[in-house]
Order: structure tokens, then C-alpha cells, then sequence
């Protein structure tokens, strides 16, 4: 009896980890940041599904591109830096904003208990990109947005980039600790959280990571939820309630892309 138990363990592990191997095989073969892609591309995903094509056909009446990202765990952060840094590029007054409060924010951080040497390279890399992608840069929007692409499917630069908004997310749910607190689902204590499912790099995203970094950014997020809900209309949410958005992420179910909207 025990080798039976034993032998359906071992089949468990090995179903298990030939799950791990087409997921790591399907991510590794996507760039970190898609090309821009009509949303109609979606519906090849869904072919006959009558519920998800229903929805997609709502989304195209709002939105007329998606732009994917990398399946891997960092997929919101990412998409998040990214759409913000395209929005900034067309946006000069809300550039120097956000430049500004990024200088700033190492010293904060260091401010709230983090250690500078762990900072020191994350927030450097942070400002180089910035300055990269900054308006000012000769060329125009075409050739910025074109550096912005390439920074973040260079995996060294997007992966700081990743890294460097977990830490501000982090430090804001500290700084706001009994608020935030409310957002946490089980026995974790904020500590436990930041530490846990965070700050570490290939950890999923969820409602507690937006409003916290929309706080500590002071960015507005719209995000569409396209999932098997009922209806034909899809749910969007906006971080925090009553923002004008400036950043469009679609969600389904574990990962986030980009949008833009007609």
C-alpha cells in the first residue's frame, strides 16, 4: 500500500514539474514587452468561446491595442512601468513630477528602515532609465518611445525597473501599515506580507500591490477584468476610485497586459 502511495506521490511531482517546464518554456519564449497588437488578436485565443468573445467585443468599443508582457510573476509590475514611462514621454510636466518624487524616494525608503546599500543599485538603474526615456531627449516621441522599448526587454534594466517599484510598494504598505493591513487576507501581519509576497521578484500581483503603488506614485490605474463574470460587459476598476487613469492594464485570471484606449 505504501508503494502505491509513494508511486502516486512521485506521478504527482513529476505532473507537477512538467507543468513548471511548459510554463517556464512558454514564458522564456515571450519578450518581457510585446509588440503593439490590434485587441481583435484576442479572439483567436478564444475561439468559440462564446462568453469571452462576447467580452472582447465590448473591450474593442473602449480599447484599440493590447501590448502583452511576460507571463512570469512580474507581469503587472512591469506593465505598470511601462505604461506609465509611455504616458510620461508625451507628458512633460507630469515627467519632471514623477523624476523628482523617484529621486526622492530612495531617501525615503532608506527613511522607513531600508538598508541604502541595498537600495544604492536598483534606485541608480531606476533613475537611468528615466532619464532615458525623458521628453527632452533629441529625436522626438517616436525614437524615446522606441529607447523605453528596448530598455524593457533588456532584462538586466526591466528586471531593476521590477524590483525597484516591489520596494516602493513595499515601503509604502509600511509607512501605511494599519491601513493597509485591512487588505490582508490570513494571518499575515504587513511585515510578513511585504517579505513574503512583495518584495520577492516572480510573485503575483493583486488589488493590495495597485492601491499601494498607485499611493506611493500618485498614478491612476484603470484595470479591465476579462474573466467568465456574468454578462457580456466587461468590469473595469479604477485604482484609487474616482482617479482619472492614465495607465490601462487588461487582467485575466494570474496575468496583466497593456491597453490603449481609441
Amino acid at each position: 500500500m505504501d508503494s502505491f502511495k509513494k508511486n502516486d506521490g512521485n506521478r504527482d511531482e513529476l505532473i507537477i514539474q512538467q507543468q513548471r517546464d511548459i510554463e517556464k518554456e512558454i514564458s522564456d519564449s515571450t519578450p518581457l514587452v510585446g509588440e503593439q497588437l490590434p485587441l481583435t488578436c484576442l479572439w483567436a485565443e478564444y475561439n468559440g468561446d462564446d462568453v469571452f468573445t462576447a467580452k472582447i467585443q465590448d473591450l474593442a468599443k473602449k480599447y484599440k491595442f493590447i501590448r502583452r508582457t511576460r507571463p512570469d510573476g512580474n507581469c503587472f509590475f512591469r506593465a505598470f512601468a511601462y505604461s506609465y514611462m509611455e504616458y510620461l514621454i508625451s507628458n512633460n510636466s507630469a515627467y519632471k513630477e514623477f523624476q523628482k518624487l523617484a529621486e526622492d524616494s530612495k531617501d525615503k525608503l532608506v527613511e522607513l528602515g531600508f538598508p541604502s546599500f541595498t537600495l544604492e543599485d536598483f534606485h541608480e538603474t531606476f533613475m537611468e532609465v528615466i532619464r532615458r526615456v525623458s521628453p527632452d531627449n533629441p529625436g522626438g516621441y517616436n525614437k524615446v518611445q522606441s529607447e523605453l522599448h528596448k530598455i524593457f526587454n533588456e532584462q538586466g534594466y526591466s528586471d531593476y525597473v521590477v524590483v525597484y517599484l516591489r520596494l516602493i510598494t513595499s515601503g509604502k504598505l509600511q509607512e501605511e501599515a494599519e491601513f493597509y493591513q485591512n487588505f490582508i487576507e490570513g494571518d499575515f501581519t504587513i511585515e510578513e506580507f511585504r517579505h513574503q509576497e512583495v518584495e520577492p521578484m516572480f510573485k503575483e500581483s493583486d488589488h493590495i500591490h495597485i492601491i499601494a503603488l498607485c499611493a506611493a506614485l500618485g498614478a491612476g490605474v484603470r484595470v479591465e477584468y476579462l474573466d467568465r463574470g456574468e454578462g457580456c460587459i466587461v468590469k473595469a476598476h479604477d485604482f484609487p476610485e474616482g482617479t482619472e487613469p492614465t495607465i490601462y492594464l487588461i487582467y485575466r485570471p494570474g496575468h496583466y497586459d497593456i491597453l490603449y484606449p481609441n
